[in-house]
């Protein structure tokens, strides 16, 4: 075998991420020293990124299965059955250090990213979500972050032509040097005709197909499994460079080879680039891989092997064809003007084999490239060592509001409650024509051609796990399906970005291992299985002085169907009489509450806790409603409470309302399980049946409440405020 220049020395190890037990087991996996390429090999397929080294042990305690679950975790994407023959095809994915470091590039790319997670199998890309957190809006960096990674987001997705149908924002200064972006696709494929990524059939051939391969992105995944450390600019050439253009035409090109009887396997060159995507497939086959490196597309001079398996070039696939299929595809990828190049094979070594220039650069079993990759049982606290950790003082006795309108007024004025105005209209949303709802509690999409509709929803409380992330992890899952069943939606499942500090940290491990545990046990509760995801791990930076981890973030995308989009509900109110009345119990409970941080300026107390037993009765009654016409307006309540989400019903619909005396508790807690609906006060109602409270009758243009008279202008003014003031500033 040829060996390739530089001599691995234990600063060389270090430089690709492996701790010297880990290079002890490339030695031992190898029976000999590695040389530079397959170092680098090891090097990102051990990482964090890859290997989910870390996670791997804990996420397989998850629920991923229910009688509609067509593919669960493993493949590119989850697959669930929606009926009439067809499936929706769904993953979300952090593209957190690259938007940090160049937050145009780095958002754009996690959107490309994660299409081509969607399409690799087959389905047609229909919407997609977002799930954004940044730090302090006064920070220096923060509205540099911001713009671009908004641009980023809104230039990718708007130019392949994909609506973007919700999100969600936050600010918090555990963010202030490792912003998160987690970005989200949602496909629609015919359930027979999925495509794996398995590489099977010893001789059939490899191909390379999209844009040429470049030294953007090299040890991109190893970027994104470590911490960062104060020269974070420095990794710039670490971050991707997408071109949506590109991402159109390998779309099509894709679906209309996939029309074909031509496909094999295929998969998407994401993290780790030629590198994940030969192993994945040659491991999943239970086969091995050969590839000529010199028939490589590339767009720059004297590319090295090493430099072409670590590339994270944005726009390229691989697949496995059938025999004598080439000619046919070939054309296909020149009509769209996509390069196309036969670069291997499957063998059955069960080795990946790379040739360059006449010799063999690299020979690696693929066991412990993969399957037999390290996987750690780390250290964690347990809860009550947690709970002393975070010290996160129990919630003393806390005064009354003095003015519930006031308060009102600035919550909705808050970063964090603000109108995100400036941001969605910056996403095309209407594109391809089936968006029925965005800006709700769900964006819904029409599934093309069909009665049915897709709700989705992205959701998490940070500080809620942050406080305890049992019942922190349980209430992003049920905050997700509570968002579906407003919109009259039937949850069917679940994916997610596990966002987390440095798993080595037992403190943060313990947030991994109990957040997933509450997740794990609402998601049985709910019916509610997870079938894909992505860990993102070590987001601290030591960039702001002193080291700073971010708030544990357990983002949660959540699928669900409509069968007859006539009935979709929506939140705003929609008849002067009608009367307003709360479904679910209200608990004195005002810990981590929004109104307890922003308004009095306290974070103590535990978080709400979440009766998964309410959740599913609640949400199953929910929908029950919508489905009989008996509701005309539904809008779940989370931050803020429900004094803020009555403004967001109020705000959607420019009417008003005039509430009951209500208190502090009752307005701002946020007490979980819980939603708000209107009906027509000549048809109220069977308390009997629907347990409710009534609290007020919608009319008029202003919000009445305790005395305090609120006009839904100087709500909205109010509303509107921050960004408009803090992008002009």
């Amino acid at each position: 075998m040829a060996t390739i220049e530089s001599e691995i020395t234990p600063e060389i190890v270090e430089q690709h991420g492996l701790s010297p037990d880990e290079y002890e087991r490339v030695l031992h996996a190898l029976g000999r020293e590695p040389n530079l390429v397959e170092l680098g090999i090891f090097s990102v397929m051990w990482s964090e990124h890859c290997s989910y080294k870390s996670s791997r042990l804990h996420l397989k305690k998850l629920p991923t299965e229910a009688p509609w679950v067509i593919c669960g975790p493993g493949e590119n994407a989850g697959v669930i059955d929606i009926g009439d023959g067809q499936a929706a095809i769904f993953k979300m994915e952090s593209h957190n250090h690259p938007s940090y470091i160049e937050p145009y590039q780095g958002a754009a790319t996690g959107v490309g990213g994660i299409l081509r997670d969607v399409f690799t199998m087959g389905a047609r890309p229909v919407a997609n979500a977002n799930a954004l957190r940044f730090g302090r809006p006064e920070h220096p960096k923060m509205q540099h972050l911001v713009k671009g990674v908004v641009a980023g987001i809104g230039g990718y997705g708007n130019c392949v032509g994909v609506p973007t149908v919700c999100g969600e924002t936050n600010f918090h200064e555990a963010y202030d040097g490792n912003i998160l972006v987690n970005a989200m696709t949602v496909g629609v494929a015919d359930a027979d005709k999925i495509f794996y990524s398995a590489a099977t059939g010893v001789g059939n051939p490899i191909v390379y197909v999209g844009s040429k391969t470049g030294r953007d992105g090299i040890h991109g995944a190893t970027m994104a499994s470590a911490d960062f450390e104060e020269d974070a600019e420095a990794k710039r050439p670490t971050v991707q460079v997408g071109d949506p253009f590109t991402e159109k035409l390998l779309i099509e090109a894709c679906l209309e080879l996939m029309a074909t009887d031509a496909i094999v396997a295929i998969q998407d060159m994401g993290a780790a680039g030629l590198t994940s995507s030969s192993v994945e497939m040659a491991t999943n086959g239970k086969a091995g891989i050969r590839l000529d490196m010199d028939k490589v597309p590339c767009r720059e001079e004297g590319m090295t092997p090493y430099e072409m398996m670590l590339s994270e070039s944005q726009e390229r696939m691989l697949m496995v064809l059938k025999p004598g299929k080439e000619k046919m595809a070939a054309a296909i990828f020149e009509k769209w003007e996509l390069d196309f190049a036969v670069i291997g094979e499957v063998t059955n070594s069960q080795h990946m084999v790379l040739e360059f220039g006449g010799e063999v650069v690299c020979d690696i079993p693929l066991g412990p490239l993969a399957a037999d990759a390290p996987e750690y049982d780390r250290p964690y606290l347990s809860k009550e060592e947690y709970k002393t950790w975070a010290q996160v003082k129990p919630l003393d006795e806390v005064s009354e509001s003095r003015d519930i309108g006031a308060d009102l007024l600035k919550l909705m004025a808050s970063p964090n409650l603000a109108s995100r105005r400036w941001i969605s209209e910056q996403y095309d949303s209407q594109v391809m024509g089936d968006t029925l709802q965005t800006g709700g509690d769900a964006g819904v999409v029409r599934v093309h051609g069909t009665k049915k509709a897709l709700a989705i929803s992205t959701d998490c409380t940070p500080r809620y796990v942050y406080a305890d992330p049992y019942e922190g992890g349980k209430q992003a899952i049920a905050e997700a399906y509570r968002n579906l069943c407003a919109v009259g939606a039937r949850p069917l499942a679940v994916t997610n970005c596990l966002n987390f500090a440095n798993p080595q940290r037992p403190e943060i491990m313990s947030q991994f291992v109990h957040a997933l545990e509450g997740m794990g046990e609402a998601c049985r509760a709910l019916d509610f299985p997870i079938v894909s995801g992505n860990v993102s791990l070590y987001n601290e930076s030591k960039a702001t002085g002193g080291g700073s981890a971010i708030l544990p973030t357990p983002a949660i995308g959540g699928v669900g169907i409509i069968d007859d989009y006539s009935k979709m509900m929506t939140m705003g109110f929609k008849n002067e009489g009608d009367k307003i009345a709360v479904i679910g119990p209200c608990y004195p409970e005002l810990g981590q509450s929004l109104w307890l941080r922003e308004i009095i300026g306290n974070r103590d107390g535990a978080p709400p806790v979440v009766d998964l037993g309410d959740e599913r009765f609640n949400g199953e009654l929910v929908r029950r409603l919508v489905a009989d016409g008996k509701v005309n307006a539904v809008h779940d309540i989370s931050d803020g409470g429900l004094i803020v989400a009555v403004a967001e019903m109020a705000m959607a619909a420019g009417i008003g309302v005039e509430l009951d005396a209500m208190d502090t508790w009752f307005a701002f807690n946020e007490s979980q399980s819980r939603y708000l609906v209107t009906f027509p006060a000549n048809a109220p109602l069977d308390r009997s049946e629907v347990p409710h409270e009534v609290i007020g009758t919608i009319g008029g243009d202003s919000i009445n409440v305790n005395g305090t008279k609120i006009g839904i202008a100087e709500l909205r003014q109010a509303h509107q405020s921050f960004f408009r003031d803090w992008m002009e500033a």
